[in-house]
């Protein structure tokens, strides 16, 4: 793992799981403290972290009493609301013997989604960063809704490492990367220690998460990967319920690390890839689909459908004729002005009249899988 030594920047992401004890309540303050140790180290190197961590709603779960093991919205935002400063005070107490200051960061999906709200985040971080100071990050479920919310810090890991321009995405986790299938069920499971595609079959590889206080799982960490490698950064998920999680790892720990892409688009272009909630969806013909490839912008004459409710500069999928999803794009004009035009080019296309085709999503502000 000599290659970590390397990268500029790391994105370290921490499940409830393994922050928060569920027999006892509480954060694993001990084990906590070994990883802000190998952080210290890496800081002191030169390197930059950023942090995301969970454990809010599972540590107020147990300081408040019993709950349903479902809870509704309006008590995970409670719960919420009292756990996270809990969880800020822990990191704080861990990185306070190494004089290292942290800053938190609550993010909603809207505001990595939201392109002026994505950059405000992304110069905040910057800035921590130039102090010298860490972040800590996780999504604010005071506010977020069931409609629109990351739901796991996997993806919001992902969302952070592309929009910081962070090298390599580390996912501790209670098992040591992937394998070909569920090691807890099938004892066969042969571990993979590199995955250079995020291939459909590897895709399927994705389990449900674990019982207990995860709501995670492989799935999320494989959703997590796409959005990571796409942007250009590596991926990593090893096990973190060990002391000193990120020195084991250094040395050599079991884990699976994800190539990142080899070509990656602008940053904009970045952003659009990894949108997690696109708008809506745009069905293309086979003449628009090879005009795309071919790095043409997207006309209102190659379109056959289109579903949704969006204004324009929306964040829309792009599918074939066939509903394979070609990528995405941000489109220039609202889903009301497209069925117009698309009415009044079948018009014209039947009274044999010459129709004007208008750009749609310009090649600039497309991102093709």
């Amino acid at each position: 793992m000599n290659f970590l030594a390397e990268k500029k920047r790391l994105v370290i992401k921490i499940g409830s799981a393994l922050l928060v004890d569920p027999s006892k309540g509480a954060v694993r303050q001990e084990w906590l403290e070994t990883l802000c140790e190998d952080i210290h180290a890496a800081h002191r190197a030169g390197q930059e972290i950023i942090i995301v961590s969970s454990g809010a709603v599972a540590l107020a779960r147990h300081q408040m009493g019993p709950h349903r093991s479902r809870l509704k919205l309006g008590e995970k935002q409670a719960l919420a609301s009292i756990g996270q400063i809990g969880i800020a005070h822990a990191w704080q107490q861990a990185f306070k013997r190494h004089n290292l200051t942290i800053g938190q960061l609550l993010l909603t999906p809207e505001d990595t989604e939201d392109r002026q709200r994505h950059l405000n985040a992304r110069r905040t971080l910057e800035s921590i960063l130039r102090l010298r100071a860490l972040p800590v990050i996780n999504e604010n479920d005071v506010i977020a809704t069931e409609a629109l919310r990351f739901g796991d810090n996997d993806r919001l890991a992902a969302r952070i490492t592309q929009m910081i321009g962070a090298d390599t995405l580390i996912l501790f986790s209670d098992i040591d990367g992937l394998y070909t299938a569920d090691p807890r069920t099938t004892p066969t499971a042969t571990h993979i220690p590199r995955v250079q595609e995020l291939t459909d079959e590897i895709m399927s590889l994705g389990g449900d998460a674990p019982p207990g206080d995860s709501s995670g799982g492989m799935r999320t960490k494989l959703l997590a990967a796409q959005i990571t490698t796409r942007a250009g950064s590596d991926m990593i998920i090893t096990r973190g319920d060990r002391p000193h999680p990120l020195a084991a790892l250094q040395s050599g720990a079991l884990h699976t690390h994800f190539l990142a892409h080899d070509e990656v688009g602008s940053a904009r272009k970045r952003w659009i890839a990894s949108t997690l909630h696109p708008e809506g969806t745009i069905t293309l013909d086979a003449g628009a689909v090879d005009a795309l490839h071919k790095g043409a912008s997207l006309l209102s004459v190659g379109i056959t459908d289109i579903e949704g409710d969006f204004d324009d500069g929306a964040v829309v999928t792009l599918s074939t004729p066939s509903h394979k999803i070609l990528g995405r794009g941000l489109t220039d004009h609202s889903a009301d002005d497209i069925r117009l035009m698309l009415i009044s080019q079948a018009t014209e296309h039947h009274s044999q009249e010459h129709h004007n085709s208008t750009v749609i999503i310009h090649r600039n502000n497309l991102s093709l899988d």
